[in-house]
């Protein structure tokens, strides 16, 4: 079968408004009127089915438990992220047309757009981000990312099963959310932050009320009082548009007991580390950084698009945030690596280093560094 025969069949399919079945698809092939054995007639039934309902082919590879990530290359290599790390499948796509078909398909499904006039889009289907980029943006072909979030949160105690010496990590990150203090959990992307936030949420009283603001929904913690806020992009023209920021200034007229920020990316830090400032104690957030020393400089680099200066980001923070903890992706297991508590010293932001773990072998304690800073975070949630 010709490139143009399969194009014509993908048309008559995604034309009509009834949904795509497998029945559709059968009925559509013997109806192009081509000449097919019944064991090859079946083979195109199959691979219509998988690129043109659901997920498609990457659907079995999402279904598989430990799996975070799925990602389709420009080269057409689909790839897994997850308990094994980055692993390359036998799914194969046989042209990039096939790809591109299934990238803009997930993002209509979605409600978004992607053709040349905007080459990268994103959006959500079920527990699934997706995120796609088509030439000429993407140099070698199509790209296709799909996060996986998970329906049930795991607890800390089943995220520290993978942990370097658990035993010290699990009191304080517990001590943190009993105490109600303001952190940050910082790490680079795959790093765990946000699991480890959702196992930490999983920890507050039942009765205490949790608002979540997000760019797409993935925290989705075990708690009975839970609500989201997704932030909505505009139109073409911009209008429409519900971004971060504004999230969180409606959360503080919502009671929160506690604000989570899933990801502070951008101006809406301004606003975070005001509600911080205005009573909300409880409060935490994510952000991506490379180690707690780059902390620092990341905040005031997203203040800067709030046009706020360095020294007001640092005057804020100093006085909004309690904690740093830094989430790293060591031998394939994503692991807390150190805490820092937040200060302002002459109009600047250190990092005091409470508790760092080194590279360990699994099962070994972690580096406590008896510090200042130890002595006061032991001190301020009740292990001393």
């Amino acid at each position: 079968m010709s490139d143009r025969q399969l194009d014509s069949l993908r048309e008559s399919l995604t034309s009509s408004a009834e949904p795509v079945t497998a029945a559709r698809i059968a009925e559509a092939v013997r109806a192009s009127g081509l000449a097919l054995g019944s064991r090859t007639t079946a083979e195109l039934v199959r691979t219509l089915r998988d690129e043109l309902v659901g997920l498609g082919p990457l659907q079995p590879l999402i279904e598989q438990p430990g799996i975070t990530d799925v990602l389709i290359d420009g080269r057409r290599q689909v790839w897994t992220d997850g308990r094994d790390g980055l692993v390359r499948t036998e799914v194969r796509f046989f042209s990039e047309e096939q790809v591109r078909g299934l990238a803009r398909r997930l993002i209509a499904l979605s409600g978004g757009r992607l053709d040349e006039g905007q080459p990268c889009a994103d959006g959500r289907i079920g527990d699934c981000r997706i995120h796609a980029v088509i030439p000429p943006v993407a140099v070698e072909g199509t790209m296709i990312s799909v996060r996986i979030s998970r329906g049930s949160a795991a607890t800390l105690e089943q995220l520290a099963l993978q942990w370097d010496a658990p035993e010290v990590w699990l009191p304080v990150l517990r001590g943190i959310v009993a105490a109600r203090l303001n952190c940050l959990i910082s790490g680079s992307t795959g790093s765990g932050k946000t699991s480890l936030l959702g196992s930490m949420l999983a920890e507050c009283p039942h009765h205490e009320r949790i608002i979540i603001v997000e760019d797409t929904t993935e925290l989705r913690p075990d708690h009975p009082h839970v609500l989201h806020l997704q932030q909505r992009r505009g139109n073409v023209e911009g209008a429409g548009q519900l971004g971060m920021g504004q999230l969180v200034r409606e959360t503080l007229r919502m009671r929160p007991d506690r604000l989570i920020v899933g990801e502070c990316r951008g101006s809406e830090l301004k606003d975070f580390l005001t509600a911080m400032n205005t009573g909300h104690q409880g409060a935490v957030g994510t952000i991506h950084a490379n180690s707690p020393h780059a902390v620092p400089a990341r905040l005031i680099a997203m203040g800067a698009l709030a046009e706020l200066p360095p020294e007001s980001v640092a005057l804020q923070a100093g006085a909004a945030l309690d904690a740093v903890i830094h989430m790293e992706r060591r031998r394939g297991r994503r692991m807390p690596v150190a805490i820092s508590l937040v200060r302002c010293v002459e109009r600047r932001l250190q990092m005091v280093p409470v508790l760092l773990a080194g590279d360990l072998e699994p099962g070994s304690r972690a580096d406590v560094q008896t510090q200042v800073g130890w002595d006061e975070l032991t001190r301020r949630i009740g292990l001393r």
